[in-house]
C-alpha cells in the first residue's frame, strides 16, 4: 500500500540518490579528500533507519499518543530539511559536492544561508533526520536516528574544514570565527 510516509520516505531517498550521483565532482577538482567519511556517513544512516524502524515496531515508547500528528509533523519535517537542504546545494552552486573537493576557482561562500551557519546542508539533512525520528513516534527510534547521523555529519565537518582551512587558510579561519556549524548563534 503506497502511503503519504511511504511516498515521503521514497522522495528523500531519491533526493539523497539523485544527490549523490550527480554531484559527486569531477577529474578536474584540485583536492579529494573524503578520509572515507561519504562511504561512513552512508553506512550510519542505512544502520540507523533501519534500527530505528524495528525499534518503532517492537518497541512502544511514544513521544505522543497521537501516532498521526507525529506521522505527519514528522513528514512534514523531513520534505521541510529535503526543501531546505535544496536550497543549501542551489546556494553553494557549482561548489557543492557530496565528495570532499576543492573545485577550480573555488571560493568560500560567506552569504545567503552561509551568512548563518557553516553547513546548511547538513543542519537540512539533520532536520529531515529528526522528522523521521519523530514521523516513528518513538523516543528510541528518534535517538537512534538522530545520535549517529548527527556523529558521522560531525566527523565528515572535520574533515570539510580541515581542508577548506588548508585551501583558504585565514580567509576560512574568520568565516569560523563569525559562523556557527549547524544551529545559527547555538552550534
Amino acid at each position: 500500500m503506497f502511503t503519504p510516509a511511504t511516498f515521503v520516505y521514497l522522495l528523500w531517498l531519491a533526493s539523497e540518490i539523485i544527490l549523490n550521483r550527480i554531484m559527486r565532482g569531477s577529474s578536474s577538482d584540485k583536492q579529494r579528500k573524503d578520509s572515507g567519511s561519504l562511504v561512513i556517513i552512508w553506512v550510519v544512516i542505512i544502520v540507523s533507519l533501519v534500527a530505528a524502524g524495528n525499534i518503532a515496531a517492537l518497541n512502544r515508547t511514544p513521544i505522543c499518543q497521537s501516532y498521526t500528528t507525529m506521522l505527519y509533523t514528522g513528514l512534514v519535517t523531513i520534505l521541510l530539511g529535503v526543501a531546505l537542504r535544496l536550497a543549501a546545494v542551489l546556494s553553494l552552486g557549482k561548489y557543492f559536492t557530496v565528495a570532499v573537493r576543492i573545485r577550480e576557482g573555488h571560493q568560500v561562500k560567506t552569504d545567503g544561508m552561509y551568512k548563518l551557519v557553516r553547513h546548511p546542508s547538513y543542519a537540512a539533512s539533520l532536520l529531515s533526520f529528526i522528522g523521521y525520528g519523530i514521523s516513528l513516534n518513538n523516543w528510541f527510534s528518534l535517538a537512534v536516528t538522530v545520535i549517529p547521523v548527527f556523529a558521522a555529519f560531525i566527523y565528515r565537518m572535520n574533515v570539510e574544514e580541515k581542508v577548506l582551512l588548508e585551501n583558504f587558510g585565514q580567509e576560512y579561519s574568520d568565516y569560523m570565527e563569525r559562523t556557527k556549524r549547524l544551529v545559527p548563534f547555538v552550534y
